[in-house]
């Protein structure tokens, strides 16, 4: 490294200025940055060391020009760094990340996923924040909140109440685990658009098993699996489980073929073609359809963003998945049965999905997942 490098890799306003000349100079000539280049700009947001017009810069400029795997990846690195991570007192977690800005075309069954899962057997830490665009869609936190839920957990007290052998399941959220990231959603806001932050935020994993964790989370787009098997890998997950979901969340459609991604001990990814009926379920919908009664709150000019009150919508999506631990039928028991037979699959609880989907009918059926999520 020469001296002008380490210079700037010690001063991060000089060090931004030389990313933003290569990376913010249009699809012809834009070049890439190195993955030390790529985590210190990275810290540098972080810290709040640099003008938050450069930071916006950076992290547009690399999703337009398209994040190499190689700058991806030392994003990963000053994620990681500036999360606070706990081991909890249990061999294996699963962590359990749907998309941040969450859900606003469908009522989500995952936020009650994990303590159906932990009834099974299962420790299941979710993770999110309250809103996040572009979407501005329900999230867990919302969903959990209004279902009388402890959203605002240390990652410590997650962790104690994964390895508690009455609860097993927990949420916690990025403004306790990762300040430094939560504070720039602000700016998030403004930019408007997706960066390399939401492809790399789900990875963070911030409770980790004494064993093993392993990444359940959702995608969209084709590239996907490959870039986020890649990046899970590096994060230290040492199983993912990618699922084509609904809204990129954990929940396959439920009236159609799906497929997810996967790999086992920090292997080479593998997929695998899915089919509800196979499980049993019937479904003439993809997941449980908005409530023609929801109220309306359009964002103005606005096609992305939640068109539906979203404090009703949570308040809504808390009583159907209530019902569904209570034994009703409908998308809602179906999106839990289908998503939480994946995972007890993928973590080698069952070598059938037919039998797993049959294990989670069971604890729905007998009560125990809904006196997991009510001891959570």
């Amino acid at each position: 490294m020469t001296e002008q490098n380490q210079t700037q890799y010690d001063d991060p306003v000089a060090l931004m200025r030389s990313i933003i000349q290569r990376v913010a100079t249009g699809p012809e000539l834009s070049k890439d940055i190195s993955r030390e280049e790529a985590a210190g700009g990275m810290r540098a947001v972080l810290g709040n060391r640099v003008d938050p017009v450069q930071a916006a810069i950076f992290l547009i400029a690399l999703r337009m020009k398209r994040e190499t795997d190689e700058e991806n990846t030392g994003v990963l690195d000053a994620l990681l760094e500036a999360t606070h991570r706990v081991e909890a007192e249990v061999d294996e977690v699963v962590a359990l990340s749907d998309p941040y800005d969450g859900y606003n075309r469908t009522i989500p069954a995952s936020p009650f996923l994990p303590a159906v899962l932990a009834a099974c057997g299962v420790a299941v830490v979710s993770e999110g924040v309250e809103s996040m665009g572009p979407k501005y869609g329900v999230t867990h936190k919302r969903v959990l909140r209004a279902a009388g839920r402890e959203v605002d957990l240390s990652p410590e007290e997650a962790a104690a109440r994964l390895a508690d052998p009455a609860v097993g399941w927990a949420y916690v959220d990025q403004s306790r685990f990762c300040p430094s990231l939560y504070a720039l959603q602000g700016l998030r806001d403004k930019m408007i658009k997706r960066t390399v932050l939401t492809t790399l935020e789900v990875l963070q994993g911030p409770i980790r098993g004494r064993r093993a964790t392993r990444l359940v989370t959702g995608y969209v787009h084709k590239p996907y699996p490959r870039i986020y098997s890649l990046l899970a890998r590096h994060s230290g997950f040492d199983s993912l489980l990618l699922v084509r979901g609904v809204e990129g969340g954990v929940t396959p459609s439920l009236r159609q073929a799906g497929k997810c991604v996967f790999y086992h001990d920090r292997g080479e990814e593998q997929d695998m073609d899915l089919d509800p009926r196979a499980l049993g379920i019937e479904q003439a919908v993809r997941a449980a359809p908005l409530p023609e009664e929801l109220p309306k709150a359009p964002r103005a000019g606005d096609e992305i963003a939640v068109a539906v009150d979203i404090d009703a919508m949570a308040e809504v999506t808390a009583r159907m998945g209530m019902a569904a631990l209570e034994g009703e039928a409908g998308p809602i028991r179906d999106g839990l049965v289908y998503s939480g037979a994946l995972v007890l699959h993928h973590v080698g609880r069952f070598g059938d999905l037919a039998a797993a989907a049959d294990e989670i009918r069971r604890v729905l059926d007998d009560g125990s997942a809904r006196t997991r999520f009510l001891a959570g």
